[in-house]
């Protein structure tokens, strides 16, 4: 049997601007923007070449969902991008005005950053030591 995370759900203040980000700032594809009805969409982005992972845009609909936009870890890194090319990625990260909490430092597990989206949650930014290998191993 073969399980895997296919979605993650972030939640975001406006459907067009966090496309906007996403797309244009982060370089991500858009997968799929269909409407539900006039105040739902079904908004998924995806790194370039991600295979199984996509993340669902979802438009807070409440103000108990508001309060958790930008903060949904209670401070704590929410992503982890992996890459194969940090310091390329880096410097269109900064070309395109991301906003870096700290400089790239190298750690026993590889390259990495931390970043912000444009609502303040926090990534981080890795290369792999062995970018060949991934960082979680099977048991």
């Amino acid at each position: 049997m073969h399980q895997y995370i296919a979605i993650i759900t972030l939640v975001v203040k406006d459907y067009d601007e966090a496309i906007a980000f996403y797309t244009q700032r982060l370089a991500f594809k858009l997968l799929e923007d269909s409407y539900i009805n006039t105040e739902k969409r079904w908004v998924l982005i995806a790194p370039k070449n991600s295979q199984e992972c996509a993340i669902l845009l979802a438009k807070a609909a409440n103000n108990e969902q508001k309060k958790h936009i930008g903060n949904q870890t209670g401070g704590r890194v929410f992503l982890f991008l992996y890459t194969d090319s940090f310091w390329e990625d880096y410097q269109k990260m900064l070309a395109n005005k991301i906003r870096f909490l700290e400089n790239p430092r190298n750690e026993s597990y590889g390259i990495v950053v931390v970043f912000e989206d444009l609502y303040g949650n926090k990534w981080d930014l890795i290369e792999p030591k062995n970018s060949t290998k991934k960082l979680i191993q099977p048991k």
